[in-house]
This record gives structure tokens, C-alpha cells and sequence, in this order.
């Protein structure tokens, strides 16, 4: 089992429940028994309706997201499941090397990009950063200066998000219109 980290202040920053959304049932058996091996609880998803509903019903405290799914891309369902709920980290983990699809994740949400073949100690310590980072960003305080990024969409529909929200995309719940969060007023 990974042991928790020192500081009683991040040890909300642990995951324990990981989801993998993989579409190759072979991949996906080598990372969950590997995340098992680990004393990972894994729960597997091969498409996007596997992934929301165990998204839903399992509350991981960490997604692994494959790009190439049947049905929902993985871009689409990472920016579903940070809309729902932002503070479960999501690494990105693909055959994809491409800048653009970088890019494209960070902007849905994700919060770690790997491309795929990857060594598993690095896999497992990229975990543990990305779920430290991501717990430090939602739980521990902000200054109270922080202003709210405020824009419309073209229905007129208003928003005011947190800064964290930069470059993300939105669905507009008026008109159901993406929507890319400006970087600033």
C-alpha cells in the first residue's frame, strides 16, 4: 500500500479509489491490476456511459483517462466529469504525443497528461503530485482578493467562475453552447 504523505495537512491529498476509463480491454486489465498491485481499489470503465455512471456511483478520488473510447472521446467525458465535480484529479493517459492534444486536455480539465508506454513508478508518483496539486488547489484556503472571471455567453446567459476555471471549456446551461473560460475580465 502507498504510505500517506508526512504533513497532517495534505493527507486529504491521498487517493485510494482510482477509475480507469481505458477502451482496450487489454490495457485496461494491465493498469487496474497494476493500480491493484499497489493496494489501489480500481474500479474499470471501457466507454463514456461506463465512465459517468462509475464516475457517479463510485466517487473516485482519481480518474485515468484514455483519448481513444467508443462513443464520447475522452476530451468530452474529462470535461463532463470536471464539470461535475472539479476537485477529482484526472490524468490523461494515451498514445497520443501530439502538442495539440495537450493542449486540448488542459483545457477540458485534465489535470496530468502521459503518453503511453510508461514506467509504472513514474506512473505511480505522477499520481501522488497530481493529487497533492489538486487538493491544494481546492482545499486549502484562497486569498480573499481573488477575483471571479465574469463573461457571457452569445445567449446572454451570465458566469462568474473562479480563476482556476481559466482556458476550460463550459457548456452553457441556457443554450448548451462550449464555452472557453476567458484568462481574464
Amino acid at each position: 500500500m502507498i504510505e500517506p504523505l508526512a504533513s497532517s495537512e495534505t493527507a486529504g491529498a491521498i487517493a485510494h479509489r482510482i477509475l480507469v476509463v481505458e477502451g482496450d480491454e487489454e490495457r485496461r486489465t494491465e493498469l487496474s491490476n497494476l493500480l491493484r498491485d499497489r493496494g489501489y481499489l480500481v474500479q474499470t470503465a471501457k466507454d463514456g456511459g461506463q465512465a459517468h455512471s462509475g464516475f457517479s456511483m463510485y466517487k473516485p478520488d482519481f480518474v485515468i483517462l484514455g483519448l481513444i473510447l467508443k462513443g464520447e472521446t475522452g476530451f468530452e467525458i474529462c470535461d463532463r466529469m470536471k464539470q461535475q465535480n472539479d476537485s477529482v484529479p484526472i490524468l490523461v493517459l494515451t498514445e497520443i504525443v501530439f502538442e495539440e492534444s495537450r493542449k486540448l486536455a488542459a483545457r477540458v480539465g485534465a489535470d496530468g497528461y502521459m503518453t503511453r508506454p510508461f514506467n509504472a513508478d513514474v506512473l505511480l508518483d505522477t499520481i501522488q503530485n497530481i493529487a497533492q496539486q489538486v487538493w491544494e488547489r481546492t482545499h486549502l484556503k484562497k486569498p480573499r482578493d481573488e477575483k471571479r472571471i465574469r463573461f457571457d455567453c452569445r445567449c446572454g446567459k451570465k458566469f462568474k467562475v473562479s480563476p482556476t476555471h481559466k482556458g476550460r471549456t463550459l457548456t452553457c446551461p441556457d443554450c448548451g453552447e462550449p464555452i472557453i473560460v476567458p484568462f481574464h475580465d
